[in-house]
Parts: C-alpha cells; structure tokens; sequence
C-alpha cells in the first residue's frame, strides 16, 4: 500500500520539475530579431533571469499611459531601471502596439495606429537579406544592445541612453571631444516616468564636480574629485563611483568588483532630487539606502551663502562662517535665514605679508579656477602673487591623469560658495589671510601692554633722575 500510495506524489513531483526546468526555454528569450516584434504581454528576459525588458504600466498611476522598459526580473516590486519612450507613451489602444526590428537597423516602438512612438535612430540602410543578422539582446547587465551578428559590433545601446538610473556596468560620460555628455533625468513623480525637474552630472564648464540640478540652477554639488568618490561610504558594500580619463573622454563608473556579495544595486536620481545609491534586502524584499544626497537642506547647494559653510560635526547640520567671519544679517542668521552669508571681522588689505588660514576636512567651494602642472609651494604662490585669489586647495591625484597632468590646483577669485565640513572626500581649503583674526588681537594687546609698560620705565626713569638730582641739590646746599 504505501509504495503504491506514493506514485502519484512522485508521479506529480516529476511533473512540476519538468514544467519548471521547461520554463526557461520558452520564457528567459533575451533576443529581438526583424519580423518578430514583441508585443504587450510579452517579455525579453536576460539569460541570468535578472533583467527584463517589456510593456509596462506605471503603479499607482492616474494616467492612461504605458511605456517599454527595463527592470528587474526576479522581485515582487517592480523597479524600472530604463525607459525608451518616457517623453511620448502608448495613450491609445495598447494591444496592437509592438517594438520591433526594422530594415533601417533600427529599433522602433509602435503604437496602435503604427505612429513611431520612439526609435534608435541609427538609419543604417541595409539590404533585406542583411535584416536578419541583425538582433536586438538584453544581456546579464540590464544592457540593451541592437548588434550586428556578422561581427557583434555594437549600432546602439540603452547604457549610452541612461533615464534616471545607474546599474553596475554603467558609465556616465562626463566630458567628450565630440560626443554630447550624459546626465541622469528623475521621473516627473514618484509614478509617472516621463522626464522630470532634477538631473544629475558634470558641469560642462568644470568637470572635476557632479551636480544635481533642477532645471538650470545647481541643487547640491558633490565633493571635487580627486581620484574616488566618496570611497569610503561603500567600503563595507564594495561598491564604487570612479573617475577615468581615456584621452577623448572623461566618465564616471558605477559598480562593483567581481564576486561581490551584494546581488542588486543601482544609483538613482529620483522625483524629490535626491541621489540615492540602494541594494536589495533579498531577506526583508525590501530596497535599502545605502547612501543619499542631499541628507539635510544644510547640504543643498549655497544653504549657507558666501564664507559660510554646513557644519556636520553637529548633530543636526547647521551653517556657520568661517573664523574670521561673521553673519552678514545678523538678525536673519538667528533666525535661521543663511543665504546672506558672512563678510569679514575687519577690512583686508592685500600685501606681501600676506597668509593662508587652513581649514581642514572642506569640501572646497564652487567656481573655481583649475591650474594645471603646479605642486604644491607653486599653487600656493600662484595665490599669494594675485590679490584676487582669496583661497586656493592642492591635491594630487595619483590614480587619473586628466589633460595629462596629475594635480590639482584650484583657486578662487570671487566669494567662497557651496562648503561644508567633516565631509568624506574633505580636504584642506587655505583661505587668505594677513594675520588670524585671533592672533591680531593678541599682537593689539601685546602692542598697548609694551605702550604701557614703555610708558611706565619711562616715568620711573624720569622719577628716578629727579630724585637724584633733588638730592644732589640738598648736598650741594
């Protein structure tokens, strides 16, 4: 009896394994190929079961509107890492839509009506039989690539079309000799993917920095690079943020070394303007921040107005101005309005005397000037020479070579902008000075105490030499 009650479990175990190892032949199909688009409710998958690519419907959202996208495979929330047609999505009837192919070596979305909804734009004219080598792959990076088979060279692909996110793998391109450069986009809101205020990267003018902006105005600037950024923040999560120079291009990396234990994480922009950097709890099935910028309005950009600066030492981040500085509007600075900044104790005057006040662990201020091939005792002269240059900061950067020199030497002509302290990445600013605010003072007090005393020998003597000629007039007498 119980061997013979056992079939049908066995019998059904056999089953189910067969119809599970069975489901990868059918569903992890990773190529697009001409003459068979995808279609809604259809999806690429890659061979690693990570990525998929396909027709979604934003949650939540009050809109009719769907998009092709990119997100992760295997977690319950559904995470869009990439999206194709963010500014122009399916409004009308989504079941004729398709993304396909084409003889132009071109991948297109269709809507229903086969309007073009969003294409790559390649315009490689081909003949038809040639229409066939060529496929469309979503590879184990979340990467979509449109590719030639006769010899895999690359026509487009997503990772050079980032929206809002970065994945392991990705670079953003920072500066190019002919390409134009790249930049995160947020989504408008927390569910809907079209293209929102707040962008992430480097300032075309300085790419030594990355910026978040809303529209045209800088939101938060991150530390000035010198060779990672921010390192130290992810040391315990191996990941990394990287700076490379090739010669034509400057770009930033985002990933981690092989092997390591996290499985998922990106970098996003997102709607609020906050940059975040997130791994997935697999136990909790939950994202986890591991890092988010700007944490405090403190560490937005120009909180705290000229020669102030976000101190972090506090335990709720607050501005105050550099020694030798005071509020400018004292009354608005008690009442927490910083964005006049502060102006200096007394009137400085620029001489040959003058010094540099270090302050240590800054993250430098904006509008800067870059000057190349210096040390250390040259930039500092380069200061000291100019009475405009009221701050400079030097580092060597051993591990990047941009415009083939290897230090950094920044300067500053204008009001000190945008600092904070106790920041990773921090490093010594040298502000201009004649003489310390507090040693000035005790060079005063030195100067009317040797006055004084001065003043008092020299009454003494005059006493003394009265008294002896008074006695010599008595003996005289």
């Amino acid at each position: 009896m119980p061997i013979y009650s056992s079939l049908p479990v066995y019998a059904i175990l056999l089953l189910l394994s067969w119809l599970f190892s069975s489901v990868p032949l059918c569903a992890f199909d990773n190529r697009l190929v001409a003459g068979k688009p995808l279609s809604p409710g259809s999806v690429l998958i890659s061979q690693d079961g990570v990525f998929a690519l396909g027709f979604f419907f934003p949650s939540n959202s009050t809109k009719n509107h769907h998009y092709v996208g990119i997100w992760y495979n295997g977690i319950p929330e559904r995470t869009v890492v990439w999206v194709s047609n963010r500014a122009a999505p399916i409004t009308t009837n989504l079941s004729s839509a398709n993304l396909a192919v084409t003889s132009s070596s071109d991948i297109v979305l269709y809507d229903s009506d086969g309007h073009v909804l969003w294409t790559t734009n390649n315009n490689i004219s081909i003949d038809k039989d040639a229409v066939a080598s060529v496929e469309a792959v979503l590879d184990n990076t979340g990467n979509f690539i449109l590719r030639s088979l006769a010899d895999s060279a690359i026509l487009w692909q997503s990772f050079d079309h980032p929206t809002d996110t970065l994945v392991p793998g990705m670079n953003l391109r920072l500066s190019h000799n002919t390409l134009p450069l790249q930049h995160l986009v947020s989504w408008k809101g927390q569910h809907d993917p079209s293209p929102g205020e707040f962008s992430y990267g480097a300032n075309p003018k300085s790419l030594l920095q990355c910026f978040i902006w809303n529209g045209s105005r800088p939101h938060l600037r991150s530390p000035v690079w010198t060779n990672y950024l921010n390192m130290d923040r992810f040391k315990k999560s191996a990941i990394y943020l990287a700076l490379h120079y090739t010669g034509d291009e400057v770009y930033m990396s985002f990933g981690m070394p092989t092997g390591s234990f996290i499985l998922l994480v990106r970098m996003e922009i997102d709607y609020s303007g906050k940059v975040n950097i997130l791994s997935w709890d697999s136990n909790m099935l939950v994202w986890r921040a591991l890092y988010v910028e700007p944490q405090h309005e403190c560490n937005m950009y120009g909180y705290c107005g000229p020669y102030g600066y976000c101190d972090n030492t506090e335990i709720v981040p607050v501005c105050k101005c550099l020694d030798g500085f005071e509020p400018t509007d004292g009354k608005g600075w008690i009442a927490g309005s910083f964005s006049q900044g502060c102006r200096p104790k007394e009137v400085r005057r620029c001489t040959h005397g003058d010094g540099f006040l270090a302050f240590p662990g800054m993250k430098v201020p904006d509008k800067f000037l870059h000057v190349l091939s210096k040390s250390f005792d040259e930039c500092t002269e380069e200061c000291r020479s100019n009475c405009s240059c009221v701050a400079y900061a030097y580092s060597r950067m051993s591990n990047m070579d941009i415009d083939g020199d290897d230090t950094r030497c920044l300067v500053w002509m204008g009001d000190l902008i945008d600092m904070e302290n106790n920041t990773q990445g921090g490093e010594n600013l040298y502000v201009r000075t004649r003489i310390l605010q507090g040693d000035m003072r005790k060079i005063k007090t030195l100067e009317i105490v040797l006055s004084v005393v001065s003043s008092f020998l020299v009454l003494i003597c005059l006493g003394l030499i009265w008294i002896y000629a008074f006695r010599g007039w008595k003996l005289l007498l």
